[in-house]
């Protein structure tokens, strides 16, 4: 799931339980749009991650693992908890219980579950900050 900067979702990859969110990484981060940060948690530490994040223009803020070698010395502890903001779509989208239970056997329809959750989030958020007019 990636969100932009005021919370609301704008790109979004379902994958089997078994496959590591860093593996589908490069894919979502092909499919983003220019932005000047990408914040992720410490799952997504790798170089070639960090490297194709770069090659598109913004910074990484990806803390390393803890076994890493090279440390957080570069790392923007206040951008990091931006990241906040992913979480708190998931909670949202759990309020729906087909996507928290996962009703749907077939990706392309939980899929469909999902976009139109988000696209349902997205309404809200927009109603709730348009100007009223009586």
């Amino acid at each position: 799931m990636a969100v932009d900067a005021c919370g609301l979702p704008i790109h979004f990859s379902v994958t089997g339980g078994e496959v590591h969110d860093c593996k589908e990484a490069p894919k979502l981060v092909a499919e983003l749009p220019k932005g000047d940060y990408i914040v992720a948690d410490r799952g997504y530490d790798s170089e070639a991650l960090r490297l194709q994040i770069k090659d598109k223009g913004a910074v990484p803020v990806i803390p390393r693992k803890k076994n890493s070698t090279r440390g957080n010395d570069e790392m923007d502890w206040c951008l990091y908890k931006y990241r906040h903001l992913v979480e708190n779509v998931f909670a949202r989208l759990k309020h729906f219980r087909a996507i928290a239970t996962r009703y749907d056997k077939l990706k392309r329809n939980f899929e469909g579950s999902i976009a139109l959750a988000c696209a349902f989030y997205g309404y809200l958020c927009e109603m709730a900050t348009a100007p009223k007019y009586c």
